[in-house]
């Protein structure tokens, strides 16, 4: 094949761009290399240079985000980010992904793998659960938000938390019943930081209200 939109070139390419590289270069150069196939894309991915990889889920988002992506292309994407998970292990790299090449794809799919991933012991596999959301959260679909989120509601890791409660206010913007009923259960119990991003949008006086509750003691 031609080397056109090959790894080897793209990491050519982005040897060139300035020191230190903005990130919108590499997100420019993503661009050029937006036709670069899966196989090529996966050799970025096995690269050392976090950069190279950042390149590699910013090809893959922008060819999910097209239009006139072929089915058979997106599913290729999806598969290749699930099989990967060795080498999208940091939280910009979860997040360039996982709302267009899992959350697009799974659309009009079963969301069963979210839920799973959501159960995971990798950090960066909860997090693509639930920030993979953000595409059915802005096509106004919020139940599987909600539903990860309360898998996650007792969630450990500080970057997973903050997806979480990133999520939920994204989702409260689309329905704040919703998000006010979800609070009204778990305010008391979940961590600081998902209540914190969860209740940023609403009034002074419910933050106040729900950062004043306290777990109910055991009898």
């Amino acid at each position: 094949m031609s080397g056109e939109y090959s790894a080897q070139r793209f990491v050519e390419r982005l040897a060139g761009l300035p020191v230190p590289v903005a990130m919108g270069r590499v997100f420019g150069l993503a661009k050029e290399f937006i036709d670069m196939p899966p196989s090529e894309i996966e050799r970025l991915l096995d690269r050392d240079e976090h950069l190279a990889r950042v390149g590699a889920l910013s090809v893959m988002d922008k060819q999910a985000r097209r239009n006139s992506t072929p089915e058979d292309r997106r599913t290729e994407l999806y598969e290749l980010y699930l099989r990967r998970p060795d080498r999208i292990d940091t939280w910009d790299l979860v997040d360039l992904g996982a709302p267009y090449v899992i959350g697009r794809y799974l659309f009009d799919k079963p969301t069963d793998v979210l839920y799973e991933l959501a159960r995971s012991t990798s950090p960066w596999e909860r997090r693509t659960a639930i920030v993979a959301c953000l595409y059915f959260v802005r096509q106004d679909q919020v139940d599987d938000t909600f539903a990860i989120a309360e898998i996650l509601v007792h969630e450990e890791h500080d970057l997973v938390r903050k997806a979480v409660g990133g999520l939920l206010r994204e989702a409260g913007k689309k329905d704040r019943t919703r998000l006010l009923r979800f609070l009204d259960r778990y305010a008391a119990v979940m961590p600081r930081v998902i209540l914190r991003y969860a209740i940023e949008h609403l009034s002074d006086e419910q933050r106040t209200h729900y950062r004043s509750l306290k777990p109910t003691p055991a009898p």
